[in-house]
């Protein structure tokens, strides 16, 4: 038995566009799954559904704003016509705004309530709380389902500067558990995927100088690594199959798996 076969499942990326997301779709593609490459920027997502279908994987490219209900409704309708009845959903979008950054020229009390609310709009309401009431009640119904959240190290132990950010992603984490539990009988599993720091788009200039040495926050990320490097976005594709499998994990709900080269393991 192949415990990760995919092969009947249909798996909507919200997020992949991103680099973190491409690298899921691309992953789940390849246990072959139909995949939804879902996000706002469609160069990027139609050239990741063209590397899925180069490697010999079915891909269809959606666009959708996650932070609008009835855009990611009209996604849900495309998908069910145009691949069928989705299984999986991976909750990838999300990102930190830049006005709720806090820094000594930016700091807490000066952060506006409508920053604030942007912020948590990006990263619970569209990146789990809107996909989920989407996309979750047509699983339960059909009985099987499996929801991967993406939370943040962030969420676990706050991070300096990030306040907002962190708090969305700690809600993230209880949302995921509130709906695991909700939905535990009705066929419909709830998980979430922690990951460590991956460069990418949003957050390359925080890591990196222009010559591509480390920023100091970089070194000091680093230092608090255990395995004393970056992830690399192939490396969380492992978690996400094994939590989108109904045979690998069946009976895995309300888990968080961190995926973060023991960041949240050091202390001093």
């Amino acid at each position: 038995m192949n415990w990760l076969d995919l092969s009947t499942d249909v798996a909507v990326v919200l997020g992949g566009t991103g680099v973190l997301g491409g690298a899921l779709a691309e992953g789940l593609a390849s246990a072959g799954a139909s995949v939804v490459v879902a996000g706002r920027n469609e160069e990027r997502g139609e050239a990741r559904v063209a590397a899925i279908r180069a490697a010999g994987g079915r891909a269809l490219f959606v666009a959708v704003d996650a932070s609008s209900k009835g855009s990611v409704e009209a996604a849900r309708e495309r998908i069910r016509v145009e691949l069928g009845e989705p299984t999986v959903l991976v909750n990838a979008a999300g990102g930190n705004h830049p006005s709720v950054t806090v820094t000594p020229e930016n700091p807490v009390e000066a952060i506006s309530l409508e920053a604030w609310r942007e912020n948590f709009d990006l990263n619970l309401v569209g990146g789990a709380l809107l996909p989920c009431q989407v996309f979750g009640p047509a699983m339960c119904a059909a009985g099987r389902g499996s929801i991967i959240n993406i939370a943040s190290v962030s969420a676990h132990l706050p991070l300096s500067r990030v306040m907002a950010y962190s708090a969305a992603k700690a809600a993230v984490l209880n949302l995921t558990r509130f709906l695991a539990r909700e939905w535990a009988t009705r066929g419909v599993r709830v998980n979430s995927i922690t990951p460590g720091f991956f460069p990418a788009e949003q957050n390359r200039r925080l890591l990196f100088q222009e010559d591509g040495t480390p920023t100091p926050r970089a070194r000091a990320i680093l230092g608090h690594t255990p395995m004393g490097r970056f992830g690399e976005a192939h490396e969380l594709v492992g978690a996400v199959l094994f939590l989108a499998s109904q045979r690998a994990s069946s009976f895995v709900t309300g888990a968080d798996i961190q995926v973060d080269g023991g960041y949240l393991s050091q202390t001093i």
